[in-house]
């Protein structure tokens, strides 16, 4: 009987191959077309999409969960500019007041508040111990503004000690800010590029949703404002400029006959936003998710890829209205079958973006009891299959869940199931610190990532098909067949513990320079810390005997408001080092040592 049903599912899903692409597409075209505008987090847009993937739900037989097809949760985002910006230079007792939002402007991260007093150039405020550089050895910025170059020493240069011409974390506004705060500092001042031909524009300031609350007022100042106040001071700013390029040695110091008096007016919205979430119910209370996340960047502006085109629609035809249009045409097949021994939960998560934070919601908020999750797959950009070739991952983290997919027909396509723990930039993550496992289906990176040219005319409609196939006859294999264990799996260190925009990883678990912590956070974060959603085994913070649950507070003496203090507070430790970790657990603070590794 089952495998009957599996052999109509698998015929019905290829039969009338042209219609069935056709309806695949004509999702991701209304989901990536102008009228969504990129379906940025917060925006009236996302909402529409919300709407229309809850009407193809209802359409499909799938029921609502707790009455609604929406499972509500907040997130900060649009940040607005108040009516009270100020900034006001003392150069040699002679006050001079900036042109407020044509030569400073506040960043989307800037906190909201007043600062006078002495201020501190700090070259390009960079502590980068992997470079030997750092602009704040040898200076006291307690208590005082600094001021600071953009990006990075060398910047044009392709053998640049940093990283040539492509900007390491290091450039980013949120590491230079949070750099600041970390050494003491009441407020940042970010000078525009320094050119050959002048000085660069301000930024325009970015109203989507970005980086939280930095912790201290943070502006953009024009070059040719920054260059008279370090000439107050005796200093030549483009000799600066250009002898940290030429030795990378840091000249920073404090700015004599230069205070300053600024006042930021930044406010935040918290919005609600919706998953999409419909049931298909089956003969037992157990179940299978199987979600998509459905938001992308909107504009652009601070995740783009490409910067010089943030303001125009991203339209996120593969990320990822492809995974989204896939979850719809398997529910709509799904909700065309009968006799299912487990139930269906499909899920299309909101927030992802921005940090997993649908799928985190809801794991933490589960509409469903997760204790009767067999198992969560998620599709992410399956829209631009290369060659046949599909990378799953997660596989691992079932007991029997490779030999599912094994015994699979591949419809033509090849997977590569190399990635077995479950631990990702995407939504799956979340359902694996809650012990659930997972496959993660997923087509590849390209040229169009986080850009506005990843439209829906460059979808592999055919073989998008062919692998929501398969990904149907797992699907069936999961409801119908012996359930999985889940099976803790240990990544490798180099695995990527967060979406790449919102952490870098850099909680203990991504690539690159750094000493090895361990941590996965959850992206939800507490209203100050950084809560674990896992600690990896056999890491250091798993030796130390930090757990899962655990908020960290503090770092190697430093308070931890988010995850980007913990992020650059970690960056800037070598592997060897032991760092004193303090955490809330069960309401007690509890103190730990940790000794800091080296990646693997």
């Amino acid at each position: 009987m089952r495998l009957a049903t599996l052999s109509i599912f698998a015929a019905a899903l290829l039969a009338a191959a042209e219609p069935a692409e056709q309806a695949y597409l004509a999702h991701i075209k209304y989901l990536a077309s102008e009228k969504l505008k990129g379906r940025g987090t917060g925006t009236p847009e996302l909402e529409q999409a919300a709407d229309y993937i809850a009407r193809e739900f209802k359409a499909a037989g799938l029921k609502p969960v707790d009455s609604s097809y929406f499972q509500k949760f907040p997130v900060t985002t649009q940040a607005k500019l108040g009516s009270k910006n100020r900034l006001t230079l003392t150069m040699q007792g002679k006050k001079t007041l900036v042109k407020f939002n044509e030569d400073f402007i506040p960043l989307n991260m800037s906190s909201s508040g007043d600062f006078s007093g002495e201020a501190v150039f700090v070259g390009y405020g960079i502590s980068a111990p992997e470079y030997n550089y750092d602009d704040y050895a040898g200076v006291d910025v307690s208590g005082k503004v600094v001021v600071m170059l953009r990006r990075e020493p060398q910047e044009t240069d392709d053998k640049a000690t940093f990283n040539g011409r492509v900007y390491t974390r290091h450039a980013q506004f949120d590491s230079k800010t949070t750099n600041a705060k970390l050494h003491g500092a009441k407020a940042a001042i970010i000078l525009s590029d320094v050119l050959s031909s002048g000085y660069g524009e301000i930024e325009k300031f970015a109203k989507n949703a970005g980086p939280a609350n930095a912790g201290i007022p943070a502006i953009m100042v024009k070059g040719e404002v920054g260059e008279k106040l370090l000439e107050a001071a005796g200093l030549k700013l483009r000799e600066i400029h250009e002898g940290i390029d030429k030795d990378m040695k840091p000249r920073s110091q404090l700015l004599g006959n230069v205070s300053v008096a600024l006042r930021a007016d930044v406010s935040r919205e918290v919005r609600q936003v919706r998953n999409v979430v419909g049931y298909l119910p089956g003969e037992s209370n157990e179940f299978l998710v199987v979600g998509a996340h459905y938001d992308h960047l909107g504009l652009g502006q601070q995740f783009s890829m490409a910067p010089s085109m943030a303001g125009k629609p991203h339209f996120g035809a593969d990320d990822n209205a492809s995974g989204t249009a896939g979850v719809i045409e398997l529910a709509k097949r799904f909700g065309a079958m009968a006799n299912r021994k487990r139930g269906i939960l499909f899920m299309a998560f909101a927030g992802e973006e921005l940090g997993l934070l649908g799928s985190s919601f809801f794991v933490n908020n589960p509409q469903l009891p997760l204790a009767k999750a067999v198992t969560m797959i998620n599709m992410d950009m399956i829209g631009r299959v290369k060659d046949g070739r599909v990378f799953v991952g997660g596989s691992g983290t079932g007991s029997n869940l490779k030999a599912i997919l094994d015994g699979t027909s591949t419809h033509g396509l090849q997977f590569d199931t190399s990635e077995t723990a479950g631990y990702g930039s995407s939504d799956h993550t979340s359902f694996t610190t809650k012990q659930v496992p997972v496959l993660f289906f997923f087509s590849g990176l390209h040229a169009d990532y986080h850009k506005p040219s990843d439209t829906w005319d460059k979808i592999n409609a055919v073989d998008a098909v062919k692998l929501l196939a398969y990904v149907g006859e797992v699907a069936e294999k999961l409801i119908s067949q012996e359930r999985p264990q889940y099976v803790r799996v240990l990544p490798p260190q180099s695995a990527h513990s967060g979406t790449a925009q919102s952490s870098g990883g850099s909680s203990g678990g991504s690539s690159g320079y750094g000493p090895y912590f361990g941590s996965i956070p959850d992206f939800a974060e507490p209203p100050k810390g950084v809560r674990f959603a896992d600690v990896r085994d056999g890491s250091p913070a798993g030796v130390a005997g930090l757990k899962a649950g655990d908020i960290m507070i503090g770092f190697d003496g430093k308070d931890v408001g988010n995850l980007m203090d913990f992020t650059v507070l970690l960056r800037q430790k070598r592997p060897g080092d032991e760092v004193e970790v303090k955490v809330l657990r069960a309401g007690q603070t509890i103190s730990v040592k940790v000794r800091l590794t080296a990646r693997k």
